[in-house]
């Protein structure tokens, strides 16, 4: 398998540090409010990625962590007229039920919070000032990034372009402009906490290196987040954790490219800015994911309704391609496959092999996409009642398998009682406004789907057939 590696700029075989096991950290999102459809990109592609190791028998340990402590959350905090707790609490709970819809937790993830590693911050802290790389002014703690080789490795920025573009009167404190704080000391009205420095807080790129560390190891397989955490974020992460631990920090660097809206960059001064909680009131968050696997994840990708249209519509071909499967294996002859199925059984394969390859060529989900239209492609073509139910199965269980491993095509077909009894008062209500042909619409639909309704004294009646 390669990946593009964004530290060497170049596609590299993967081989992980321990045989059979992966380590991966994805920057997570700040909770201060919802996440946003750019939020969504590089958590749905290294999810994919992490499906797709286990798909090859890895062991995979998965860390996204939340920003539980930051500038955004102490001022919305204020502006609500409550607590930074109380807001990162709300906010959590909001980004796991989005998590949930883009089928984001159907394995394990850890979710770090960053108020929760405090003690591990102020130890790791202490240890790159005893390095001589820390320093303290009155309280504010930064890194000198003068202690750090090859600061810019990452994003291939020259240091002394950036120290002579940097604006020198940000703080009066610094050795260097280019240096980035570890500790911020406390002030009125922020939370707190007891440090060697005085009362204070972390800065925002410790986190991440504490976190990987306690959790993953001193040297990591995988980091991943979006292109534009590449400076300054991950290379003050890189910075302050190879200084410490004198080790590189993660052996591969996984960038995917930004979204645009309409063909613009998404702000909120453009008014294209859509959270995914606004997304979910018009589509299923599933055809999200469907659209974010829909290019290559290093790849500008435009979302726009009429992209998220066309792959509501890929989606359902999809899903009647495998209500059909179900349907022809419910009728199928189990029997010993003759030669022409055997042949079948061969084409079958080439299309799973053909997805296996673009996901180990750089996690080319796209191409990946296609090798599953492929498969839908032959098997509404050659699959039918006089096929061997062997064949109809194989078949169907290659197709579920490799959709696994994208996180789609997982919903459940059959209807909820809630969604039945909501659809059962729109038609009662408009029988009584006398819109007979909304009535049976709403009928014709609950019938397509397997439920039957009877009109009796007591009530609408319904049964599944």
């Amino acid at each position: 398998m390669k990946l593009y590696n964004s530290l060497t700029r170049r596609k590299e075989e993967f081989i992980p540090i321990t045989k059979g096991k992966v380590t991966m950290y994805n920057c997570g999102p700040t909770v201060y409010n919802f996440i946003h459809v750019g939020n969504a990109r590089p958590l749905v592609i290294f999810d994919t990625l992490r499906r797709f190791f286990i798909y090859k028998g890895y062991d995979v340990k998965f860390v996204v962590n939340f920003t539980d402590i930051d500038d955004k959350l102490i001022n919305k905090a204020n502006d609500e007229g409550t607590t930074v707790k109380s807001i990162a609490e709300r906010y959590i709970k909001e980004f796991i039920t989005d998590a949930k819809g883009l089928n984001l937790y159907e394995y394990d993830t850890l979710n770090p919070k960053a108020t929760d590693y405090i003690s591990q911050m102020i130890e790791f802290i202490s240890g790159l000032e005893k390095k001589g790389a820390a320093y303290n002014v009155n309280g504010n703690v930064y890194f000198s990034i003068e202690r750090a080789e090859d600061y810019g490795k990452l994003s291939k920025k020259n240091i002394d372009d950036l120290i002579s573009g940097a604006r020198v009167d940000v703080s009066d404190e610094k050795r260097n402009p280019m240096d980035f704080a570890l500790w911020k000391r406390e002030k009125e009205g922020e939370p707190s906490w007891d440090s060697p420095w005085g009362k204070g807080r972390p800065g925002w790129h410790i986190e991440c290196s504490v976190m990987a560390k306690t959790l993953l190891g001193e040297t990591i397989d995988i980091h991943s987040g979006g292109e534009d955490l590449q400076f300054p974020h991950h290379e003050n992460e890189i910075a302050q954790s190879e200084t410490l631990n004198e080790k590189p920090f993660a052996n591969y660097w996984l960038h995917n490219g930004m979204i645009t809206v309409d063909n613009q960059k998404m702000s909120k001064s453009l008014g294209n800015f859509f959270t995914i909680r606004e997304v979910s009131k018009e589509y299923d968050l599933e055809v999200l994911r469907f659209f974010l696997l829909s290019a290559h994840y290093r790849s500008p990708i435009n979302f726009s309704r009429d992209v998220m249209n066309q792959n509501k519509n890929g989606l359902e071909r999809l899903y009647n391609c495998k209500k059909n499967l179900e349907f022809l294996l419910k009728k199928a002859e189990e029997r010993e496959l003759n030669e022409e199925e055997k042949t079948l059984i061969k084409e079958v394969d080439k299309f799973k092999d053909s997805f296996v390859s673009s996901m180990e060529d750089d996690i080319n989900t796209a191409d990946a996409v296609s090798a599953l239209f492929e498969l839908t492609k032959f098997a509404n073509s050659k699959l039918n009642d006089f096929i061997s139910k062997n064949l109809i199965e194989y078949t169907y269980n290659t197709m579920i398998e490799l959709a696994k491993v994208l996180g789609i095509l997982s919903k459940n077909d059959e209807m909820l009682e809630d969604e039945i009894n909501e659809l059962i008062e729109k038609r009662t209500e408009a029988r009584k406004n006398k819109n007979f042909k909304l009535a049976d619409e709403i009928r014709d639909n609950l019938k397509e789907k397997g439920i039957i309704l009877e009109d009796t004294t007591s009530g609408v009646k319904w049964k599944r057939i």
